[in-house]
């Protein structure tokens, strides 16, 4: 097994993004003891949370002393918490952090081409190879965002350096390429767990989101490494519920369907969301502002939305507290939704960079809130309380845009500490999810991978058969002839039962010109032998590049029905490099398979 994993080599975009690990090694001793069993990864993993829970700490205190520098507050206060600026001339604020994105956006565009890699990108196409040095330019481009009042979180910044940090522990340990992919998601799993307080949070976030399956060889590693954030990061913020509920009132079975209502309105914000996003990219675009300049702009109109209420400003956490402990007018509650909508589009499609976990988790709180002043109409039988519907809503919302159903279920579960409003939230998040699923296809991360023409669907690992290309599979001691060379001599040099296939090549260029078949050239009724093989050639315009994956290859073999194809390269000569047989497609394909299905059942571990 670790010799069909070291088979499939890094692509060059994954060798650039990690070159320096090779200079990283843990003591082989070290290496033997995490390589050889569970136990090993287990405490590898326990490890990677637990630094993942200093970097969310240090992160989000960073985030929050750039804010009481920059908006004049207090450390108690939480700037979307604000009820109005301490200064109109502090909305001016979001501008300057566009101005400093901006200059880093241009200093790096100078000095690097490929673009960064996450982590559901990173465990989908490079076998969970992520670069530090990628990881810590999101994290200063996600600090300057949310510092300077940008309308988006600091998940993005806390997963990606956690989950790459725990990646360049992998490769220092030179796991597998399935224990590397395992061990990203418990960098992540650290992460969203430190961040929420909220350990099967952080877990179910890796299972759906970052690993893209849940699994036996996977459950302890990354629940050890969701456990451990969780108690570093209580060593330093201490620990309760993120929503308080008190008297919530029994769920009936009658409070279900409008549940199902407000999922299916969440799904449809969602959507608006995500295609709002990709609206305001689109109008950048068509502007021709050069891109630096972008969140300049950016930030002037959500200074201006800042204007009119703070609560626009940063991730939400003060907002959504501020809204769920005080009474507010339905016209209020609409009006906020929609400037915290526009605000988040506007933030993400001018190149702030950030996530929207915690924005869609404000902005379903919400639409809830919102819906529970019109249930009483719609739904009479129901008596929940609003706060609630507001639990129902961030959930629906967050599982619509960000994915991962059971990972907001959870998260409703360890807000709230309520089981009978959890199975409610469950109710809710699959029929939100679902419909996002049936109409629009995409959660936002596999959306924004949809727009760059990357078919990732999940955090599922496709990278393996995109390594698996004809380039690495193909014979390179191919048989050629020329073309023009008489039957009489072919049969000379090639007797019957020495080679099933012969390649024939163009006498003048070079090029390919089609396989000959060595049985046909010893067929009944041929009469003229000084005839040239061209007579006899097949498959003249079947041909494989180097560059196609196995399934591309198949698709070729049958269209062509042939059992070989020639392998050409990618220049206008189409000279000949190699052969590759359908047979030897077949079997790479289903030997990686069989070390796919080996990794998720943790046979080979």
């Amino acid at each position: 097994m670790d010799q069909i994993a070291a088979d499939i080599a890094a692509s060059p975009a994954e060798a650039t993004a990690t070159a320096p690990a090779a200079s990283i090694q843990a003591p082989s001793r070290f290496r033997a003891l995490v390589r050889g069993g569970e136990i090993g990864l287990v405490a590898v993993g326990w490890v990677a949370g637990a630094l993942a829970g200093l970097l969310v700490t240090a992160i989000a205190w960073t985030a929050q002393m750039l804010h009481v520098v920059f908006f004049l507050m207090s450390t108690e206060e939480r700037l979307s918490g604000l009820d109005r600026l301490a200064s109109p001339w502090l909305a001016l604020m979001p501008a300057a952090g566009g101005a400093v994105l901006g200059l880093i956006l241009f200093w790096f565009s100078r000095r690097k081409t490929r673009p960064l890699v996450d982590p559901i990108e990173a465990n989908a196409l490079h076998g969970g190879r992520m670069s530090i040095r990628d990881s810590l330019i999101v994290v200063l481009q996600n600090l300057v965002s949310n510092g300077f009042g940008a309308s988006v979180g600091l998940e993005a910044a806390y997963t990606q350096i956690s989950a790459g940090l725990a990646s360049r522990i992998g490769l220092s340990f030179e796991l597998r390429r399935g224990d590397l992919r395992t061990l990203v998601g418990c960098g992540a799993a650290g992460a969203i767990a430190a961040a929420f307080n909220a350990p099967l949070t952080g877990a179910f976030y890796a299972f759906e989101l970052i690993i893209g399956t849940y699994s036996i060889a996977t459950l302890a590693p990354v629940v050890a490494a969701a456990l451990s954030g969780v108690f570093v990061a209580r060593l330093f913020v201490g620990s309760a519920y993120l929503i308080e509920i008190d008297q919530p009132g029994v769920v009936s079975t009658l409070d279900y369907a409008p549940a199902l209502v407000l999922a299916i309105l969440a799904a449809g914000l969602g959507i608006l969301v995500m295609k709002g996003v990709t609206s305001v990219e689109a109008g950048f675009r068509r502007s021709r502002l050069p891109a630096p300049l972008r969140p300049l702009v950016g930030g002037l109109l959500l200074g201006g939305l800042a204007l009119v209420t703070p609560q626009v400003l940063s991730s939400g956490h003060g907002a959504l507290h501020v809204q769920l402990d005080h009474p507010t007018g339905i016209l209020a509650i609409a009006t906020l939704l929609i400037l915290k909508a526009v605000a988040s589009a506007i933030s993400i499609g001018s190149g702030f960079r950030g996530g929207l976990f915690f924005a869609s988790l404000f902005l379903g709180a919400l639409l809830g809130k919102l819906f529970a002043e019109v249930v009483p109409v719609l739904f009479p039988d129901t008596a929940l309380a609003p706060i609630v519907f507001a639990v129902v809503g961030m959930s629906a919302l967050a599982a619509s845009i960000i994915g991962g159903p059971l990972t907001m279920t959870f998260l409703a579960l360890e807000m709230t500490g309520d089981f009978p409003i959890t199975a409610l939230v469950l109710a809710a998040v699959v029929t939100s999810s679902l419909t996002v699923r049936r109409t629009f296809g995409y959660s936002f991360a596999t959306w924004r991978f949809h727009l760059r023409g990357e078919s990732i669907r999940s955090a599922h690992d496709v990278g393996w058969i995109r390594n698996l290309t004809v380039g690495r599979m193909m014979r390179r001691d191919v048989r050629t002839v020329p073309a023009d060379t008489p039957l009489k001599t072919f049969r000379r040099n090639y007797p019957l039962g020495s080679a099933q296939r012969v390649v024939a090549i163009d006498p003048a260029s070079g090029a390919y010109a089609g396989i000959v078949l060595v049985p046909d050239a010893y067929a009944d009724g041929i009469e003229d032998l000084e005839a040239p093989v061209s007579t006899l050639l097949r498959f003249t315009d079947a041909v494989l590049r180097p560059a196609m994956t196995a399934r591309d290859a198949m698709t070729v073999f049958d269209a062509a029905e042939s059992e070989a194809l020639a392998v050409v390269d990618g220049g206008e000569a189409a000279r000949v490099i190699g052969l590759l047989t359908e047979s030897h497609v077949l079997r790479r394909y289903s030997e990686e398979l069989e070390t796919r299905r080996r990794e998720v059942s943790g046979e080979g571990t």
